[in-house]
Parts: structure tokens; sequence; C-alpha cells
């Protein structure tokens, strides 16, 4: 059975929004987002990136420009100056820059326009969430530096267990986003369940936010399943927990990584530095600061298999 709320009165009531405004004001306000970023980790140049980078020919002297998409944190968003791009990201790209002895120079760009700005030669490579996919890596080298994860999230005091397989949502009510990968992932899951004999699950889409927030609060659903990053970083408030990590790609693994032009040779430079900063402990400082932890990788690497074009 599926459900549509669209409107903020066909939950609680508009007053009941301002105490879960006021938390999530106070959990924003914990994060570091000046345009300076002195809690932001850095790292010393990386001799053996250097030379692999030698033959690169980078957009401006010194500098490694990046382009990356200023959206919504924990990934990416402006600090207070309203210029300045802050976030799990641009922490990323700062660690690349300096290991391989450069300035940098972060560029927003809007998601839709980053394939042609990196062809183009607008930027050296992108750090904005890119998930390595088969197709892309027709037209582009991969450096993974982040597993792409779904979260399920319970409201904090559920009685919920950890969910870890199809048969653990059955009979659930569970909002996802319509037209999703994690929305095609669970029906497929529940497909599933239904062939084995198992309850169904009732799935519940809405348009806002806050409602879908509210829905879980007061016990309209029993979860949440989206982007874990996003879901991960909203749950610093303590109103809602993690259940269960699913594969962004499931049932194969997927991988987010900086992005290159294809055969421009800097993909295999950016995942030595990468694979410097995790054996240094600074890459483990980069997700922590945004409460990525759960999706921090052990190993970096070039071009790894990625989902499938069909």
């Amino acid at each position: 059975m599926i459900h549509r709320k669209n409107l903020l009165s066909a939950l609680l009531g508009a007053a009941m929004l301002l105490p879960l405004a006021a938390s999530a004001q106070r959990a924003a306000a914990a994060d570091d987002l000046s345009p300076e970023q002195a809690g932001r980790p850095r790292s010393q140049k990386v001799e053996e990136a250097v030379k692999l980078a030698k033959d690169f020919k980078f957009v401006k002297e010194g500098v490694l420009v990046v382009g990356t998409t200023t959206g919504r944190l924990p990934l990416a968003a402006y600090a207070t100056d309203t210029k300045t791009p802050v976030g799990n990201a641009p922490d990323i790209a700062q660690l690349v820059a300096d290991s391989l002895g450069r300035k940098l120079e972060l560029v927003s760009t809007v998601w839709a326009d980053w394939p042609l700005g990196l062809q183009s030669g607008k930027f050296d490579v992108v750090v904005s969430n890119v998930t390595v996919t088969e197709e892309r890596k027709e037209k582009f080298d991969f450096s993974t530096y982040r597993n792409d994860q779904l979260g399920i999230y319970v409201k904090s005091d559920s009685k919920l267990g950890a969910i870890k397989e199809p048969k653990d949502i059955a009979g659930l009510k569970l909002i996802v986003s319509a037209s999703t990968n994690q929305e095609q992932i669970l029906l497929r899951w529940n497909k599933q369940n239904i062939a084995a004999g198992l309850k169904p699950v009732e799935i519940q889409y809405y348009d806002d936010d806050v409602v879908q927030r509210l829905a879980l609060q007061s016990g309209r659903a029993d979860a949440y399943v989206g982007p874990n990053a996003l879901a991960a970083y909203e749950a610093r408030d303590g109103k809602t927990r993690l259940a269960g990590l699913v594969s962004g790609g499931w049932p194969l693994n997927a991988e987010i990584a900086v992005t290159s032009r294809k055969g421009s040779g800097i993909a295999e430079a950016i995942t030595v530095a990468l694979n410097a900063q995790i054996k240094n402990g600074n890459y483990a400082k980069a997700p922590s600061r945004w409460n990525l932890s759960s999706e921090a990788i052990e190993v970096a690497r070039t071009n790894p298999p990625g989902l499938p074009k069909n």
C-alpha cells in the first residue's frame, strides 16, 4: 500500500514544527561554517603523487581547480560568507590539493554542468558526490574516496533492531523519495518478501522534509530510507538513529570518487594521494567532521568496477 502526503496539515500542524526547527538550528550552529575552515584537515605534500601528476596540464599554475556542487550539507554548501564552499567534498578536495603541493580553488557548479565543465577544461577535477558507473567510465577517470551508502533511519527510541536484509523490512511503514535509486531497491526488496510469503511494506512519500521527519517522530512511519550522507548529518540532533546501511548499488557495491578527464593522467596521482592520507590518519578526519565515518573507505582505487549501464 502506498500513501502520499503533501500538506503540513496532514500531519501534526504547523505549531509542532517549531521545536524541530529549533533543534535543527542548534545542530547546525555546532558546525564550523566559517570561510576560514580552521578545523579542516590539512596535509604535507606527497612526493609520489606529485611525480605521478608531473605531465598533467593543470588549469592554473600552482593551483588545483576543483568543481563542486554546493547544495546541501554535509556534502557541500556555502559558508557564512555565502560564497565559500564548505563540507565533506571541499575537505577531500583540500587534502588532494595539499598532497599535490598546490593551492585549492573551489568552483561551484550545478550538478548538470559538471561533466561539460570538466571536459572543457574549466576544472582540473570534480569532487561532487559522483558515483562510479560503467557509463561514466567511458568519458572519465575515477579515484574513490567514499562508499555510496543508503541509510535506514528510525526514531531514536524505536524498538526496531538492525535492518540488514529484505526480510527485516517486512510489514514496516517506510518513507522513501519517489523516482530514486533507493525506491527501486526498496520495491525489489518488497517484491522478494511477498514472493516469500512475508508481509508487504507500506511505502510513504512526502514532498516536504520537515513533514517526513514528523511522520517518523509521530509513529506514522517506522523508518526512513535515503542517502546515508544526508540522513547521518540530520541524525546529529539525536532524534533518529541508524538501523541499517545498504549499498547504493545493491546488490552491487557503489563508490563515490574524485572525477577527472579520461586519460588525462591525474587519476592515479590522486589515488596515491588519498591512500597516503588514509595511512597518515588525515583522511579519517574529513568524514568524521560531518558525521560520515560510516561511509569511509579503507583504500582508494582507480577506476574500480562501476555500476552497470542497465
